[in-house]
């Protein structure tokens, strides 16, 4: 059993991903990254290890049931516990997404990685989180998930390009982060979404205007959390973001 707290990161191999679970092993955590693809998972985790991080690799794709209770016994095996799951493994589906024009199967694919995924993951490792003493969760969502920003006036519109997969994606994941906060009130279990901007990423051609440094940030602060610390928010770094 390590006494160090131990952290999973989904999608860690690149991006946010790699920059939050960098963040999290600076603090002198141990890190699990999980990564689908083996060549880049391991790439990942020696470059963490080149920089002082106690990094260890967890196989893990979180479209697969077998693959996520694979990846909570590797967890179990390694630690006995997890202190800390973020979910950021994520999609985007590919554009145009106008929804008149989309492919349902676009959509399909979208929800199955960016929700069920994150369902998926999480009801794996939760009796490895209930081991914990100040267990956390957090959930990688984004701003174009707001329904207020979706829907406000043109002026205040700041939810990002027509997207009927991916924006949507990232509204139920807000409900579904709610629904768990609710069940697991009183535990000790604290668990937010985190929006991390309009970062460079593949995820959008690197057209963003942060870097995955700096989207990082909000995921490191919910995982850092004290124990009176907020449950069942959306946050990113200047804040509450509305719903």
């Amino acid at each position: 059993m390590s006494e160090r707290t131990i952290a999973l990161v989904t999608g860690a191999n690149k991006g946010i991903g790699y920059e939050i679970a960098a963040g999290l092993g600076a603090l002198g955590w141990s890190v699990g990254v999980g990564a689908r693809d083996e060549r880049r998972r391991q790439a990942a985790v020696e470059r963490l290890r080149a920089n002082g991080v106690d990094a260890f690799g967890v196989p893990l794709d979180v479209t697969d049931d077998a693959s996520a209770t694979a990846a909570a016994r590797l967890v179990e095996d390694h630690a006995g516990r997890l202190d800390v799951l973020v979910n950021n493994a994520a999609v985007a589906g590919g554009m145009p997404q106008e929804p008149t024009r989309v492919d349902p199967a676009t959509v399909r694919a979208v929800v199955e990685t960016n929700v069920i995924g994150v369902v998926r993951v999480t009801n794996a490792m939760m009796p490895l989180l209930r081991r914990s003493a100040s267990p956390r969760i957090v959930n990688m969502s984004s701003s174009v998930g707001s329904l207020t920003r979706q829907s406000g006036a043109a002026a205040e519109r700041t939810a990002g390009p027509l997207a009927v997969a991916y924006s949507p994606s990232k509204t139920f994941l807000n409900a579904v982060t709610l629904q768990y906060a609710r069940e697991l009130s009183g535990t000790g279990i604290l668990i937010n979404a985190g929006c991390p901007g309009y970062v460079a990423t593949d995820l959008n051609g690197f057209r963003g205007v942060r870097t995955p440094a700096q989207g990082a940030a909000i995921a490191i602060r919910l995982a850092t959390l004290p124990d009176d610390g907020p449950t069942g928010g959306f946050f990113d770094d200047a804040g509450v973001v509305p719903w």
